[in-house]
């Protein structure tokens, strides 16, 4: 009866993990990979926390424990970064963060004498990389994906780099954020374990804002100045890594700097890349008539979308690169490694709308993926009337159709009439 009651403990987490946009196909391989991260008794506690940020005293409800008692296993879940923990007023709250981008990455941020980190690098590569499900479920379902790709600034000429908007650039994240944290790379390191990783940077890993004031309070990462960190951007240049952000406009929580080999989101996109897995930049590569067929951009290319053609049929003739504009990401790494500068970047036709923040990004998410009502209606915890006044906003400000699709989900007249009245 004992792997009955264990199994039925993962089983209620990975409910309670799914109710969330960003969740984790259930399988047996999730089922080992919490077993690693979770005992049977935090398991259990974890799958009874609601989805939205809490504090110490709504635990110990939820749980029937002391205050004191839930503080204290907060602290120890915080500890192990499986819980995010956000200090506002002096009062500290908590978050359990998604797996993705979350607490899968958090394992393998430092290395760590606590956990089985080849074990668990080996259950990712096949849980996330090789396996399907999860991997559809967090970059390909829904229209609006968790992480976009930036522009490298350095690439654009002057005339576009006007059109260029402070939340499109790594730069100005870096020197916006409230703080900054430095990790290993979850991607490098997972791949590391299985002799796989390439050579680029690893300790580059860029936290920012909330999550990197909780990793690095917990010495999952750590804190850097923001000279240091636009430093490391500059080095992530030079290594030709794109750089993966956060899909929102304010209060970005990360920068990955990836590389085509190792970054399970540019595989995704690689894999995947028609069902448009990443938001892309806002602008795309092109060649120019001086090409000269050198082949020095494809292998840098994170979507691996550039391809060497001949001008005429029978192979003979100039070769140049060829570049497909329907799966090109907008990094600009191609045009950095072009030495006769005959690769730029062109704005794109139709701008890509970013959300303007994480509640923005979460309610857009869980709208296409059919789980917002777990969100409003958090039956664990009640919200507060600032949080369901601000969740209810992202809602109203959604183009029409988008809008009459959340009141359909939520089975609500009040919201089909506040829909129905702010039709603007």
């Amino acid at each position: 009866m004992a792997h009955l009651t264990a199994r039925n403990s993962y089983h209620h987490l990975t409910q309670r993990l799914n109710r969330f946009p960003q969740g984790a196909p259930p399988s047996e391989l999730l089922t080992r990979i919490l077993s690693i991260l979770f005992s049977e008794r935090e398991a259990v506690l974890v799958a009874a926390l609601p989805l939205r940020p809490f504090t110490a005293a709504k635990a110990a409800k939820a749980w029937g424990k002391s205050v004191g008692e839930a503080e204290r296993i907060l602290r120890e879940l915080s500890s192990r970064a499986l819980l995010v923990d956000i200090e506002q007023k002096g009062r500290m709250h908590y978050v359990l963060p998604p797996p993705m981008a979350g607490f899968f990455e958090f394992t393998m941020m430092r290395v760590r004498d606590d956990l089985d980190q080849k074990l668990l690098a080996e259950l990712f590569e096949q849980y996330i990389t090789v396996e399907d499900d999860f991997i559809k479920a967090l970059f390909v379902d829904g229209e609006t994906q968790l992480g976009r790709v930036l522009v490298g600034e350095d690439v654009l000429a002057s005339k576009n780099d006007l059109h260029v908007l402070d939340y499109e650039r790594a730069t100005h994240m870096i020197e916006s954020a409230t703080a900054v944290g430095i990790g290993l790379c979850y991607c490098r390191h997972k791949r590391a374990h299985q002799g796989l990783a390439c050579s680029a940077e690893m300790d580059i890993c860029m936290t920012f804002n909330t999550v990197a004031s909780s990793l690095i309070r917990h010495g999952h990462v750590h804190r850097v100045e923001i000279t240091e960190c636009k430093e490391l951007l500059h080095k992530a240049w030079e290594q030709n890594l794109a750089q993966f952000a956060e899909n929102v406009q304010s209060g970005v929580n990360f920068i990955c700097n990836c590389c085509p080999c190792c970054c399970e989101a540019m595989i995704a996109h690689q894999r995947f890349g028609h069902q448009h897995p990443i938001h892309t930049s806002n602008y795309i590569a092109e060649a120019a008539d001086n090409c000269s067929g050198c082949g020095r951009c494809l292998p840098v290319c994170p979507a691996r979308v550039i391809n060497l053609e001949t001008e005429k049929d029978d192979g003979s003739g100039r070769r140049q690169a060829v570049i497909d504009e329907e799966l090109c990401l907008g990094c600009g790494v191609c045009v950095r490694v072009c030495h006769l500068q005959a690769l730029r970047m062109k704005p794109r036709p139709q701008r890509v709308i970013t959300p303007v923040n994480s509640v923005h990004k979460t309610v857009k998410m869980a709208i296409e993926r059919g789980t917002l009502e777990h969100i409003i209606f958090d039956n664990q915890v009640l919200w507060s009337h600032r949080a369901l006044a601000a969740l209810l906003g992202a809602v109203l400000r959604m183009p029409p159709v988008k809008r009459s699709l959340a009141s359909s989900q939520l089975g609500s007249r009040y919201l089909e009439q506040l829909c129905r009245k702010f039709d603007f």
